[in-house]
C-alpha cells in the first residue's frame, strides 16, 4: 500500500500536475495540504475519473487539507481536536484499509517569535495529545504532510541563517521531536539518514536549480505501522515541471494488512 502527502500550494493551479503524477505514481492513498479552496471548489470530479475518492476539509483561499484513496474511506474526521474555536482548515483524517492516515498542514509560525508562532507551537502541543490518543488506540496510523518544521540541520541548506526561522528555531524542533519521541517512526529520516534531501524549494533567488531546499514535509508512522514499512522516497519530478508547487511529493509504501 503506497501513501504519498504533497503540498499542492492551490489544488486548482496545479490540477494538472497532479493528475499527470497520480497516473504516473499510482498511490493508493494521496494527503494533500494548501488546497486553498472550499470544499465545494475542489475538483472532485477530475479525481473520480482516476478512480479517486474524496474527503476535504477546504478553507476559502488559504490552508485547505484533502485525501484521495482509490480505497473507500471511512470514519472521516475534520479538524485537529482540541481546537478551542480553531477554524483554520489544517487537519483530516480517515480509516483507509485498516489505516488510519491524517492529512495536516502545520502552521508555519513567521515571524517568530510572535503571535504566529505562539499559534505554531499551541497548535503542535495540541498534535502532541492527540498522537497519544492515536498510540492508545493501536490501531496502525500514518501522520503525514507538511510539517513546516526542518527537524535538524542536515534538513536545511543554510542552516545558519535559518536557525531563527519558525521552521528551524529550537522550540519547533524540540516539539517535533516531542511527537516523534512518543513512538512513532519518521519514514524518511529511518531509511535515508543522509544529509541534504529536501521536499520545498523556494520560487524565489533560483532556489531550485541551486538545490537550496528544506525537508519539511514528513511521515510519522505508528509501531503497528512502521513494523509495516518497506520503502519511503522523496519524488522530485514534479518539482521541475511548469507551474510546479513549490514542494514535491514524498512516498511511502507499506505491507497491506
Amino acid at each position: 500500500m503506497r501513501i504519498a502527502t504533497w503540498n499542492v500550494n492551490s489544488v486548482k493551479a496545479r490540477l494538472p500536475n497532479v493528475l499527470e503524477w497520480l497516473r504516473s505514481a499510482a498511490p493508493d492513498v494521496l494527503l494533500l495540504q494548501e488546497i486553498k479552496c472550499q470544499d465545494d471548489g475542489f475538483p472532485v470530479l477530475e479525481f473520480q475519473a482516476e478512480g479517486y475518492h474524496a474527503a476535504v476539509h477546504g478553507q476559502k483561499s488559504y490552508n485547505g487539507v484533502a485525501i484521495l484513496s482509490r480505497l473507500p474511506l471511512s470514519d472521516v474526521s475534520r479538524g485537529l481536536p482540541d481546537a478551542n474555536g480553531d477554524e483554520q482548515a489544517r487537519w483530516i483524517e480517515a480509516t483507509v484499509a485498516g489505516y488510519r492516515v491524517a492529512s495536516l498542514y502545520l502552521p508555519n509560525g513567521n515571524p517568530a517569535p510572535g503571535e504566529k508562532f505562539d499559534y505554531k507551537l499551541a497548535w503542535m502541543r495540541r498534535l502532541v495529545t492527540h498522537a497519544r490518543r492515536l498510540l492508545a488506540s493501536e490501531v496502525p496510523f500514518v501522520l503525514a504532510g507538511d510539517f513546516n518544521v526542518c527537524p535538524t540541520d542536515d534538513d536545511v541548506y543554510d542552516p545558519a541563517n535559518w536557525q531563527m526561522d519558525a521552521l528551524c528555531r529550537p522550540e519547533s524542533r524540540a516539539l517535533f521531536r516531542e511527537l516523534v519521541n512518543l513512538g512513532l517512526t519518521e519514514a524518511f529520516h529511518a531509511l535515508h539518514p543522509e544529509p541534504g534531501r529536501y521536499t520545498f524549494w523556494d520560487y524565489q533567488a533560483g532556489a531550485w536549480p541551486r538545490d537550496l531546499g528544506l525537508r519539511i514535509d514528513h511521515a510519522l508512522l505508528s509501531p503497528q505501522a512502521a513494523d509495516r514499512l518497506i520503502a519511503c522516497d522523496i519524488d522530485k519530478a514534479p518539482r521541475g515541471r511548469e507551474k510546479a508547487s513549490d514542494h514535491t511529493p514524498v512516498w511511502v509504501e507499506l505491507v497491506a494488512l
